[in-house]
């Protein structure tokens, strides 16, 4: 155990092409989990929890780590089962989603893994759109599940999701050619959310669950004789995601000299310990972090209007 808790921190710096490091953990049951060690800061045994007011009931109470008081939620209750007992014996994985830190309650920690996206599978069909899963995969014959923790902190604390109405009166002064883009996230929650935002603007949407579907979707509108460059505003695409992870996705739409003129933004919730060194990289034209709507949908604006610029 020690060597999994003092790792961590270091293997947080993780950036490869499609691959990730899982942190495996355990609610108590013989069901095995796993969460992307670029979210994880530290992970600690369970220390002392102060009452709250009026708290969720997922929170079990805040705890002063480091200098700060954060959040800490119990994962199992979460996730629509019992609170998890005797929480003194418990481990905590503090974690950094959307410039926003807090703490998950887990009854043990294993291990950390280092697996490829390509081996990370999105959640079966009929697991249904209140599923808490985002992703499974298989580590040692065993079923791994990656649960989809920003449907937890949006039901926990919900992030706004309105555009200020400025913004969107911008948006309906820019006339372009084309009002269409493409949204990939793994997450059903965010997906929604960016939708939202980008409907708000007057946009038409496709879209795609990660990478992969992604580059399928594109790659067939090339196929059948669209140009997707003038089908499509822009692409607003998460990193962390089964089968084909962000940074690869803009990667090999750089690569393709039929896709490569796409604009793409990364929007992902890794603000914690993001390198940006690998959006230039791989080529990507901006990067967001989660979850800001007004920033979202004033870079939308912006591309609209160089669109409209680059066609007069």
């Amino acid at each position: 155990m020690a060597g999994v808790l003092d790792s961590v921190n270091q293997r947080t710096q993780l950036v490869g092409q499609n691959r990730l490091e899982l942190l495996l953990f355990n609610l108590g049951g013989a069901q095995q989990y796993g969460i992307n060690v670029f979210k994880v800061k530290e992970v600690l045994q369970c220390p002392p929890l102060s009452e709250i007011p009026k708290r969720h009931p997922v929170v079990r109470g805040v705890a002063h780590i480091r200098g700060g008081t954060i959040p800490i939620m119990d994962m199992r209750h979460a996730t629509g089962s019992k609170p998890l007992d005797d929480i003194q014996n418990c481990f905590v994985i503090i974690t950094e989603y959307n410039g926003s830190t807090q703490g998950f309650l887990v009854n043990s920690v294993e291990r950390i893994v280092n697996m490829n996206w390509s081996s990370i599978h999105p959640p079966p069909k009929g697991t249904g759109r209140d599923s808490y899963l985002t992703a499974v995969t298989e580590v040692d014959k065993r079923l791994v599940e990656i649960i989809d923790v920003e449907k937890i902190l949006a039901e926990v604390s919900p992030l706004p999701s309105v555009v200020s109405a400025d913004v969107v009166e911008e948006s309906s002064t820019i006339e372009v050619a084309s009002r269409h883009i493409l949204i990939v996230d793994d997450s059903a929650i965010a997906r929604r959310q960016i939708q939202k935002v980008v409907e708000s603007l007057g946009m038409e949407v496709t879209v795609r669950k990660n990478g992969r579907e992604a580059l399928d979707f594109l790659e067939e509108m090339v196929e059948s004789g669209k140009n997707p460059y003038h089908e499509l505003l822009l692409v607003i695409c998460d990193i962390e995601m089964p089968e084909m992870d962000g940074y690869t996705f803009t990667a090999e739409v750089r690569a393709n000299p039929k896709l490569s003129d796409m604009h793409i933004i990364l929007h992902t919730s890794l603000s914690g310990v993001f390198n940006e060194a690998m959006v230039k990289k791989v080529g990507a034209n901006d990067f967001l972090a989660k979850f800001h709507p007004d920033e979202l949908a004033k870079r939308v604006n912006v591309r609209m209007q160089e669109n409209t610029n680059n066609a007069s």
